[in-house]
């Protein structure tokens, strides 16, 4: 491993300047949180690329024989680095797994439409990286080599790789105000009234015994303009929602921007966490208000009850790649508060198994429990039949898998993906017995009303 010492910079800035290189990728903690948003990630100009659709793997366009997690374990295996607890993501795999690759895992029900604007996995493994550490406030280049393995070739390519990203980092100025976006005229697949036809239908299947609960999402649709710049998209909605895993990144022919506040599974040495987000209030004007509507949530049977029956479905999805007795519940429904909600949130550690990697740790768990529904498999059926549209990204991963076998997952919700056409933006909840149509259907809008501010 390379490294570089650079002055103190901006995720943004630094953004702006590598977007002149192919695959631009930031993962980006907008929000700062001592534990959550510590790291920012900037990498452009990835070296190869790993895409999984229609049951296929390939790299750079070349097929790879297996399943999703098999050939993706098998493109990573020649770049494989030692753990080092003091080093920042060392380079690696960043990207999306779309909550369809669900149905390569598990026997599910497919939906009746795919717009097909996703792959099922689109991962770029970049060599070179910018690591911004907010806490120390250090801004670091690191460059592996790769895919360069003889020792010479690879100090080489390690040193020039610096050199350039040195030079195009320079002097890189503070972000002006982002430009506005325009106002865009969204269009959904539910009215009110068939939303909260959903809500019971899923409310009747708890009761027949079916579940105990499921997610419910809305799908946005939103036509570009010619010219529309997702770039300024994106710098608009970290002002508008600031977020603990934000991210952006740029593939051919879509690009993704996304102000997740939920960690999916993080994996540091063999810790895996997760942190699953279960109840939601609307923020409001008022602070006594504000915090009312804080200390209502916390209160709520309802939703604490929600949140709790997710605890148990990840307790129980960590316990199939987790140590005996590791699996622990530090936090139960803490509260958390963002630019336009509070949110329950839990969290849930264990400690990987001996022979298992991080790999087997997402694919044991994935999709994300929390935005699914229990029991699992069941709860993504129901979602494909009430929903009908596929969900592509939307509460999908995005995140890093470092060449050192750590990873970070964010769940991709807040999340708009777009190719040069069109928007596509959803935004769902949990539905309980106790659930009550009109306010879940509000709540839908609550979590889409500051991505919709971005766009204005």
């Amino acid at each position: 491993m390379w490294t570089r010492d650079l002055p103190t910079l901006d995720a943004i800035a630094a953004a702006a300047r590598l977007r002149a290189l192919p695959g631009l990728a930031v993962l980006d903690s907008a929000m700062r949180h001592d534990a959550l948003g510590r790291l920012s990630v900037v990498a452009a100009d990835p070296f190869a690329r790993f895409r999984f659709r229609d049951g296929q793997a390939t790299l750079d366009g070349r097929p790879v024989p297996g399943g999703p997690f098999e050939a993706l374990r098998a493109c990573l295996a020649p770049y494989r680095l030692p753990a080092d607890p003091a080093r920042p993501f060392p380079g690696g795999a960043i990207g999306y797994f779309a909550y369809d690759l669900g149905a390569s895992l598990e026997r599910v029900t497919p939906p009746a439409r795919r717009a097909g604007l996703t792959d099922d996995i689109a991962l770029d493994f970049y060599d070179t990286v910018l690591a911004l550490d907010h806490a120390a406030g250090t801004a670091t280049l690191l460059s592996t080599g790769f895919p360069e393995t003889e020792p010479g070739p690879r100090a080489a390519r390690a040193e020039a790789r610096l050199a350039a990203f040195a030079d195009l980092l320079r002097d890189a100025p503070a972000p002006e105000p982002a430009p506005e976006c325009g106002d865009l005229a969204w269009r959904s697949n539910f009215t009110r009234q068939a939303y909260e036809a959903a809500v019971e239908t899923v409310r009747d299947y708890i009761r027949a015994g079916d579940i105990y609960q499921a997610n419910i999402a809305q799908r946005f649709t939103a036509d570009l303009p010619a010219g529309f710049d997702p770039f300024a998209l994106y710098r608009r909605l970290r002002e508008t929602n600031p977020a603990t895993f934000g991210a952006y990144q740029e593939f051919a022919g879509l690009t993704v921007a996304s102000s997740s506040p939920e960690r999916f599974v993080r994996l540091d040495g063999r810790h895996v966490e997760t942190r699953p987000i279960k109840g939601t209030a609307k923020r409001l004007s008022d602070p006594a208000e504000d915090r009312a509507a804080a200390e209502g949530l916390a209160a709520s049977a309802k939703d604490r009850a929600e949140n709790v029956m997710i605890v148990d479905l990840l307790r129980n999805d960590l316990s199939r790649v987790c140590a005996p007795g590791s699996v622990a519940v530090p936090v139960l429904c803490g509260l958390e508060t963002y630019a336009g909600v509070h949110h329950l949130v839990s969290v849930v550690t264990g400690t990987l198994r001996d022979g298992l990697d991080g790999l087997d740790l997402l694919e044991k768990t994935f999709p994300g429990g929390s935005i699914t529904g229990a029991p699992k498999i069941r709860a993504m059926d129901i979602i494909s039949e009430i929903e009908g549209d596929a969900r592509e990204i939307y509460c999908g991963a995005i995140g890093r898998i470092g060449f050192d076998g750590d990873l970070d997952t964010s769940i991709a919700i807040r999340t708009v993906f777009m190719d040069d056409r069109e928007a596509v933006l959803q935004a769902g909840g949990g539905v309980t017995l106790l659930s009550e149509p009109g306010p879940e259907y509000d709540e839908t809008l609550a979590k889409a009303e500051r991505v919709f501010e971005a766009f204005r």
